[in-house]
C-alpha cells in the first residue's frame, strides 16, 4: 500500500509564489511517473505538469515558464514550484504518482488528497 500526502497550498496575491509538495510512503516501491493536476470549480481536472522517469517534463501551456516540477528521489517526493501566480491558477491541486510495488511487482496509481491554491488579484 502506498499513500500520497500533499502540502503547501494556501492563499497568495497575484505575482506571488507557492511550492507544493507530495510525499509518497508505504510499501517499498519504484516511482514510474508523477505529475500535478488541478481542478477549478465547474471545470474538469487538467494536467499541469508531468515528470517522467527519464526526467522529461511536460507542462500545461498556460504555466510554462512559471511552474517547475521536480523530485527528490531520496524523499520520494515531488514538488511543484509555482511562480508569478495568477488568479486563473486558483484551483485544488492534486499530485499523481504511478509506482511499481516491489514486493508484488504490481502497478499502483494514486492521487494525493488535494490542496487548495487561491490567488487573489
Amino acid at each position: 500500500q502506498v499513500q500520497l500526502v500533499e502540502s503547501g497550498g494556501g492563499l497568495v496575491q497575484a505575482g506571488g509564489s507557492l511550492r507544493l509538495s507530495c510525499a509518497a510512503s508505504g510499501s517499498a516501491f519504484s516511482i514510474r511517473s508523477m505529475g500535478w493536476y488541478r481542478q477549478a470549480p465547474g471545470k474538469q481536472r487538467e494536467l499541469v505538469a508531468a515528470l517522467s522517469r527519464d526526467g522529461s517534463t511536460n507542462y500545461l501551456d498556460s504555466v510554462k515558464g512559471r511552474f517547475t516540477i521536480s523530485r527528490d528521489n531520496a524523499k520520494n517526493t515531488v514538488y511543484l514550484q509555482m511562480n508569478s501566480l495568477e488568479p486563473e491558477d486558483t484551483a485544488v491541486y492534486y499530485c499523481y504518482m504511478g509506482v511499481v510495488v516491489l514486493t508484488t511487482g504490481r502497478r499502483w496509481d494514486g492521487w494525493g488528497q488535494g490542496t487548495q491554491v487561491t490567488v487573489s488579484s
